[in-house]
């Protein structure tokens, strides 16, 4: 960054900010395209039932409960990215985690939208809300997807809170190089922020506290979703790993989805190339390294412990798994997750841009698979062989998946537009301040 000044930080902020283009817009309208064909979709699915999607017996769950268990785990890499990494002081962090926090709100929202989506009676879907009633109908305290609600709706709350609270410095910075009906806008978000030291230092002890707060529910919030799983007996689901499993593949994930998104926004605005640096990216590329190992661990002890358990069920299935009917993808999930990443051990392939971009695509695509091989494979295949079935692709849901990436591409692209995609107080503090020079 020994190019940057902070005057240089503030025009390409502003630059970002300024209308958008004609690449923009056509983006924009490619993005809507594809979230009309989810809408389509599940307004078709209302009308017709839920028996065109996938979903039958024995499988209860299917393609949307993946999507919903995807979506919550590319939520994670943003509080990480903020909390975990603002404690320790990361300097990679920097430049890349306002638009990472920004991914963690927006993929919480999309996650949000598939339990309604998968009761099929969308109308109803607040019956999964705890709430005083006078239809005296309680739901199940003891069940892992009412706690789903609770673990799902704080983290989202957290995690706008400490995304708005990021941005007050910044909408200030806005506020102050803006004229006019634009001036007013930003001036609302910023709270009356002018960067006292008073203003500073509450600002820096909330932003603190927030980081504290928000990073034991990094942790927290995928090992109850884990739990949706692990508390049945349904062999492939009744284990104690899926907590630290799902914790590593949703940070796993999240991390590949932030250089998916930071990649392209790097090409989009040139005066973001010399902040967000290659370093910054190969720091992102060895948390991948990190998690892909925990990852792949935990699909080897998963086949382990059902050898060595004795349990005759789990080894059933996991000889099903990579032998079965949907072989396909498990081996196509191994490839993605654990064979793709490989290659980042080596640097010349961690700061290759293009290199980075197809490995992230990949791992978000095993990603998906691993959450379908849990979900559906399970339910294929428990107990009784007389009720063991297959799952079958319908359109609807296929529409609806893709829709759910146009919804959330859609929050996004707009992001850019109207907030700080930087984070210009903090990139300001990496830099040496400027010195007056002597007369």
């Amino acid at each position: 960054m020994s190019n940057i000044t902070y005057a240089s930080i503030n025009d390409d902020v502003l630059n970002s900010l300024e209308p958008p283009g004609k690449a923009w817009w056509l983006s924009l309208m490619v993005i809507l395209g594809i979230l009309g064909m989810g809408v389509f979709a599940w307004g078709y699915q209302i009308r017709h039932g839920l028996e065109w999607s996938g979903i039958s017996h024995p499988i209860g769950w299917g393609v949307y409960i993946t999507d919903f268990v995807f979506w919550v785990g590319i939520g994670h890499a943003g509080t990480l990215i903020s909390a975990v990494l603002y404690l320790v002081r990361a300097p990679f962090r920097t430049s890349i985690y306002r638009a990472s926090e920004a991914m963690t709100v927006f993929a919480v929202m999309t996650a949000g939208l598939f339990p309604i989506i998968h009761v099929g009676r969308a109308w109803n879907a607040y019956w999964l809300i705890p709430y005083p009633n006078q239809r005296q109908l309680w739901v199940n305290f003891k069940s892992p997807l009412l706690w789903d609600v609770f673990a799902v709706s704080t983290y989202m709350s957290v995690s706008i809170a400490f995304f708005l609270l990021g941005l007050i410095p910044d909408l200030a910075t806005v506020r102050d190089e803006s004229k006019g009906i634009k001036r007013f806008l930003y001036s609302l978000p910023a709270l009356g922020f002018r960067g006292t030291n008073h203003q500073w230092l509450h600002y820096m002890r909330g932003y603190l506290l927030f980081a504290a707060i928000a990073t034991p529910l990094v942790f927290s919030v995928h090992s109850i979703v884990s739990w949706d799983f692990a508390m049945s007996s349904i062999p492939g689901w009744h284990t104690t790993i899926f907590a630290p499993y799902f914790v590593a593949g949703a940070i796993f994930s999240g991390c590949a989805m932030v250089l998916t998104l930071m990649i392209p926004l790097r090409l989009a605005f040139p005066g973001f190339r010399d902040i967000i640096t290659i370093k910054d990216l190969e720091g992102m590329a060895k948390m991948i390294l990190f998690t892909t190992v925990i990852v792949g661990y935990a699909y080897s002890i998963e086949f382990f412990i059902a050898y060595y358990s004795g349990a005759k069920y789990e080894r059933a299935l996991f000889w099903y798994r990579p032998f079965g009917e949907m072989k396909n993808f498990f081996w196509l999930m191994v490839f993605c997750n654990v064979i793709a990443p490989i290659p980042l051990w080596f640097k010349k392939i961690r700061t290759n841009i293009p290199a980075l971009f197809l490995i992230s695509i990949l791992i978000n695509i095993g990603m998906w698979l691993e959450r379908f091989n849990i979900v559906v494979t399970s339910l294929a295949h428990d107990f009784d062989p007389y009720a063991w079935g297959t799952y079958t692709f319908e359109w609807v849901e296929l529409w609806i998946t893709l829709g759910s990436f146009g919804w959330f591409f859609m929050w996004f692209w707009l992001f850019v537009k109207i907030m700080p995609s930087l984070a210009v107080a903090e990139l300001k503090e990496a830099l040496n301040p400027p010195m007056r020079r002597a007369k």
